[in-house]
């Protein structure tokens, strides 16, 4: 079992975790609308989502390496803030809004939560690198 976490492997697309955290915001809406949940803590989370995921698809085209040592930071920083400043925002929702914030952070847990499975399942599925 140790193998499986010290072999390297090359990085996965960010595409179908993206689209599968995605799919998990659009099929919300409908849950939303019928269930009577706020539809504000849907709106959230979906801006939040996708402002995520165009600060990593920024980031992801910036140069890295022992060659970029400045971006290579930049980029390192920048991706902790980008989960760190969700937490922020939707914890401050929340305090001034319960429900609002509760379904938000719920839409936002559970599209981060699959877009990491898939992000991991394609990362131990694919090729090893020797």
């Amino acid at each position: 079992m140790s193998g499986a976490f010290s072999t390297p492997r090359p990085v996965p697309s960010r595409r179908a975790p993206a689209l599968a955290g995605a799919g998990v915001v659009v099929l919300a809406l409908p849950v939303f609308l019928v269930g009577g949940f706020p539809i504000g803590g849907w709106a959230l989370a979906a801006v939040l989502w996708a402002a995520g995921e165009v600060l990593g698809l920024w980031l992801s085209r910036l140069p890295t390496g022992a060659d970029h040592l400045g971006t290579s930071g930049l980029v390192g920083v920048a991706m902790a803030f980008r989960g760190i400043g969700v937490m922020i925002a939707l914890l401050a929702v929340t305090v001034a809004d319960k429900s609002l914030g509760v379904s938000a952070v719920v839409v936002y847990a559970l599209a981060y939560s699959l877009s990491l499975l898939v992000s991991l399942v394609e990362y131990f599925g694919g090729e090893r690198r020797v």
